[in-house]
Protein backbone atom coordinates (compact mmCIF):
# COMPACT_ATOMS: atom_id res chain seq x y z
CA UNK A 1 0.00 0.00 0.00
CA UNK A 2 1.05 3.09 -0.65
CA UNK A 3 1.04 6.44 1.87
CA UNK A 4 -0.61 9.75 -0.09
CA UNK A 5 0.65 12.75 0.88
CA UNK A 6 -1.75 14.95 2.17
CA UNK A 7 -2.33 18.16 -0.11
CA UNK A 8 -0.03 21.18 0.10
CA UNK A 9 -1.67 24.23 2.20
CA UNK A 10 -0.86 27.80 1.73
CA UNK A 11 0.66 29.50 4.74
CA UNK A 12 1.17 32.97 5.38
CA UNK A 13 4.63 33.10 4.92
CA UNK A 14 6.83 37.08 5.78
CA UNK A 15 7.02 37.52 1.86
CA UNK A 16 2.84 36.52 1.58
CA UNK A 17 1.92 38.95 4.36
CA UNK A 18 4.63 41.86 2.01
CA UNK A 19 2.36 41.28 -0.93
CA UNK A 20 -1.10 42.01 0.67
CA UNK A 21 0.10 44.87 2.93
CA UNK A 22 1.52 46.59 -0.67
CA UNK A 23 -1.54 45.51 -2.53
CA UNK A 24 -3.77 46.73 0.17
CA UNK A 25 -1.92 50.47 -0.42
CA UNK A 26 -2.74 50.29 -3.77
CA UNK A 27 -6.52 48.90 -4.00
CA UNK A 28 -7.83 49.19 -0.35
CA UNK A 29 -9.14 45.85 -1.24
CA UNK A 30 -8.76 43.53 1.22
CA UNK A 31 -9.83 40.70 -1.28
CA UNK A 32 -8.08 41.68 -3.92
CA UNK A 33 -4.82 42.03 -2.12
CA UNK A 34 -5.14 38.55 -0.28
CA UNK A 35 -6.28 37.23 -4.06
CA UNK A 36 -2.59 39.21 -5.04
CA UNK A 37 -0.88 37.25 -2.24
CA UNK A 38 -2.84 33.88 -3.47
CA UNK A 39 -4.74 33.85 -0.37
CA UNK A 40 -8.21 34.22 0.47
CA UNK A 41 -10.02 36.96 2.04
CA UNK A 42 -11.03 34.93 5.27
CA UNK A 43 -7.44 33.83 5.66
CA UNK A 44 -6.55 37.21 5.55
CA UNK A 45 -8.52 37.74 8.24
CA UNK A 46 -7.89 35.32 10.25
CA UNK A 47 -4.41 36.18 10.23
CA UNK A 48 -5.19 39.76 11.43
CA UNK A 49 -7.36 38.69 14.63
CA UNK A 50 -4.69 36.13 15.42
CA UNK A 51 -1.75 38.52 15.19
CA UNK A 52 -3.65 41.52 17.36
CA UNK A 53 -1.52 44.23 18.48
CA UNK A 54 1.68 42.91 16.20
CA UNK A 55 3.35 44.97 13.93
CA UNK A 56 1.54 42.81 10.98
CA UNK A 57 -1.88 44.22 12.21
CA UNK A 58 -0.80 48.10 12.40
CA UNK A 59 0.71 47.54 9.13
CA UNK A 60 -2.78 46.89 8.23
CA UNK A 61 -4.38 49.95 9.37
CA UNK A 62 -2.09 52.35 8.37
CA UNK A 63 -1.95 50.54 4.58
CA UNK A 64 -5.37 51.43 4.76
CA UNK A 65 -4.49 54.94 5.73
CA UNK A 66 -2.65 55.47 3.35
CA UNK A 67 -4.83 54.22 0.63
CA UNK A 68 -7.49 57.28 2.22
CA UNK A 69 -5.23 59.83 1.77
CA UNK A 70 -4.32 58.92 -1.59
CA UNK A 71 -8.47 58.59 -2.49
CA UNK A 72 -8.84 62.03 -0.93
CA UNK A 73 -6.46 64.15 -2.24
CA UNK A 74 -5.49 62.05 -5.74
CA UNK A 75 -3.39 65.26 -7.01
CA UNK A 76 -1.90 66.05 -4.03
CA UNK A 77 1.63 64.93 -2.86
CA UNK A 78 1.86 61.04 -2.68
CA UNK A 79 1.78 60.12 1.08
CA UNK A 80 4.30 57.36 0.35
CA UNK A 81 6.92 59.44 -1.47
CA UNK A 82 10.15 60.43 0.42
CA UNK A 83 9.97 63.02 2.24
CA UNK A 84 13.19 65.47 1.79
CA UNK A 85 14.08 66.88 4.89
CA UNK A 86 15.29 70.05 4.18
CA UNK A 87 12.16 71.06 1.66
CA UNK A 88 9.90 73.64 3.79
CA UNK A 89 6.90 72.64 5.25
CA UNK A 90 3.86 74.38 4.44
CA UNK A 91 1.78 75.15 7.35
CA UNK A 92 -1.19 72.60 8.22
CA UNK A 93 -4.22 75.53 8.24
CA UNK A 94 -2.52 78.97 7.39
CA UNK A 95 -5.36 81.61 7.94
CA UNK A 96 -6.06 83.53 4.56
CA UNK A 97 -6.30 87.40 5.24
CA UNK A 98 -9.10 89.00 3.85
CA UNK A 99 -9.16 92.36 2.52
CA UNK A 100 -12.08 94.97 2.30
CA UNK A 101 -13.78 95.40 -0.76
CA UNK A 102 -13.55 99.05 -2.34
Amino acid sequence: MTQQTPPVRAHWTPARQRVFLAALVETGSIARSARAAGMSRSSAHALRNRLTGTPFDYAWSRALELHAARLADPFGPDPLAPRDPAAPRAPASAPVASQPRR
